[in-house]
């Protein structure tokens, strides 16, 4: 077995990992060290990486579950559970560039994605990842309350229509997916609860008129944007990031036009979120004490 050395980032998310070059392959034990960090932690980030053949990374991958397959993306891998992520002087949009959980209008979303960037500019292209469990923990009572009772929609007509043309998928006839999910999810191995709304795809909360979604919507964007709850990743080429969409929303910032980041990008397929309602919800801690709440 290989000891990975695993560092905590911040006291609410994120780790780096050393001393594991992940293209050559890790065995059962290194594995097993590595998903228990994953999910402590929320974000993985290893560094001193070499670049992977994709069919290492996509055998990484599918020891965390069966891969997803993402409904827009076009075709440019042999493989196609393998993802190209590329943005340069060309393109008209960038990959991630604005807080989501990926995919999360799919009726069954991602529950893990894992990116190695291959290219990157000189400066900027930094990826930013935001702690759910940490935003639902810092509510007030009653507003985590009312929003446990909740279920919002999430849209991705608007996000994926037209959004790969300049990369030759054709998407006439495609109808893209449409999901109903619990704003207070529930993760399927650690039981802990977490918001699970993002202003990519969610469009609406059911059962509130459109003022007061919108409304409601804004003001738990507002507080999921907190510093508190975020980390900031400032790559090195080769570096690979493996995040859990449970619980973890990301931000692939886009500042570098006109030069180009490019990587490979793989998901696993993730459950029907839900909410199991005899759980229990975070005691009080340093952190929420210290924030202000939401009007």
């Amino acid at each position: 077995m290989t000891k990975p050395e695993i560092t905590p980032i911040s006291p609410v998310l994120g780790a780096e990992v050393r001393g594991v070059d992940l293209a050559d392959g890790i065995d059962d034990a290194t594995f097993a060290v590595l998903h228990g960090a994953f999910l402590d932690h929320g974000v993985l980030l290893f560094k001193d990486q070499t670049a992977m053949a994709a069919d290492v990374q996509v055998a990484f991958a599918r020891r965390l579950g069966p891969l997803h397959t993402h409904p827009a993306a076009p075709a440019e891998h042999d493989d196609p559970a393998v993802f190209l992520i590329r943005t340069h002087r060309d393109s008209t949009i960038s990959n991630g560039n604005g807080w989501h959980s990926d995919v999360s209008c799919d009726e069954e979303p991602p529950s893990a994605t894992m990116l190695q960037v291959h290219v990157l500019p000189d400066s900027g292209g930094d990826t930013l990842f935001a702690d759910m469990e940490a935003a639902y923990a810092t509510l007030p009572d009653d507003l985590r309350a009312r929003l446990r009772q909740m279920s919002a929609v999430h849209a991705s007509e608007h996000v994926y229509r037209g959004r790969y043309a300049d990369r030759g998928a054709v998407d006439e006839g495609v109808t893209y997916p449409t999901a109903v999910h619990p704003v207070v999810r529930t993760h399927p191995e650690t039981a802990r609860r977490s918001l699970f709304v993002n202003p990519s795809f969610t469009v609406g909360i059911e059962g509130l008129d459109d003022d007061g979604s919108r409304q409601l919507l804004a003001d738990l964007y507002v507080h999921c944007a907190r510093p508190e709850f975020q980390i900031r990743h400032r790559w090195d080429r080769n570096d690979v990031a493996l995040w859990d969409n449970r619980r973890v929303q990301h931000f692939a910032i886009w500042d570098y036009w006109p030069h180009e980041r490019c990587g490979h990008r793989v998901t696993v397929q993730g459950d029907r979120p839900f909410f199991d309602p005899d759980g229990e919800d975070p005691p009080p801690s340093p952190l929420r004490m210290s924030l202000g709440r939401l009007a």
